[in-house]
């Protein structure tokens, strides 16, 4: 059983206007192009999706989420939302622009979402860029099907020994291609074994989708402890932002053993 233990931590800010009702979404214009017109509902709060329909025929082909919102109970929920913003169309590549500055990459013959963070440049971080572990698991390897590196933090990987065998494993922030859920892979150095957190598969309160990570480092076991005044850390744990509050950053930690 693989001994990788993430905290999640809520650092909260007040909410001006956590009450108010959010103004209803944009009407986003719809693109066509090569016979297929690509709509944004805009009717989920919880996640952003697009919708390809037959333009001489008028029949859907086929629906893709964007991307996910991921919502507190403790809130409101309506102000939590987020939708698309805008389509357009860049060399046969659909653009999608959310609400929150997001700009998301759709390859209309793979359906693969891939998104661009205004934090790194284009050339900054890429693919080529993960270790030799990561390369060999995730970018040419059998997970690459279901799953592709995410560019959504930097850095996009961290380095730690988490199973507390000695040997230095490795930590990818990766997204769910179907979904485009983020989440982390933890590839192990000695074994080559690899266990996803998030990216569609729920650990803890951290919930199956770690869109909400803005940050995240490697710490300790002893360090964490010594930080929270515990003399053990042994469960997954996440603080919530009360009521009246909003999440204006959050971070993952992982631990080593």
């Amino acid at each position: 059983m693989t001994r990788v233990i993430v905290t999640f931590i809520a650092l909260v800010l007040p909410l001006c206007s956590a009450l108010s009702k959010r103004t209803a979404p944009a009407t986003v214009p719809p693109v066509v192009h090569e016979g297929i017109r690509y709509v944004a509902p805009n009717n989920d709060g919880r996640r952003g999706y697009i919708e390809a329909w037959d333009f001489q025929t008028n029949k859907k082909l086929w629906e893709l989420t964007v991307f996910t919102n991921r919502i507190d109970p403790t809130l409101e929920e309506d102000v939590q939302w987020v939708f698309i913003q805008s389509l357009s169309l860049r060399d046969g590549t659909l653009i999608v622009t959310s609400e929150r500055g997001k700009t998301y990459q759709i390859d209309l013959k793979t359906k693969a979402v891939t998104q661009s963070d205004p934090r790194l440049s284009p050339s900054s971080a890429t693919v080529h860029d993960i270790p030799e572990p990561g390369q060999r698991a995730i970018a040419n390897g059998p997970l690459a099907k279901k799953y592709e590196v995410s560019f959504h933090v930097n850095p996009f990987y961290l380095r730690g020994d988490f199973n507390g065998d000695g040997k230095i494993d490795l930590a990818v922030l990766v997204k769910q291609r179907s979904t485009g859920k983020v989440g982390i892979a933890i590839i192990h150095e000695s074994t080559n074994k690899v266990t996803i957190l998030g990216a569609g598969t729920a650990i803890g309160n951290g919930g199956n989708d770690f869109e909400w990570l803005d940050t995240w480092q490697v710490y300790s076991k002893i360090r964490a402890a010594h930080a929270t005044g515990e003399t053990s850390v042994s469960t997954p744990s996440r603080r919530r932002a009360s009521r009246g509050q909003k999440r204006s950053s959050q971070r993952a930690d992982l631990l080593e053993r």
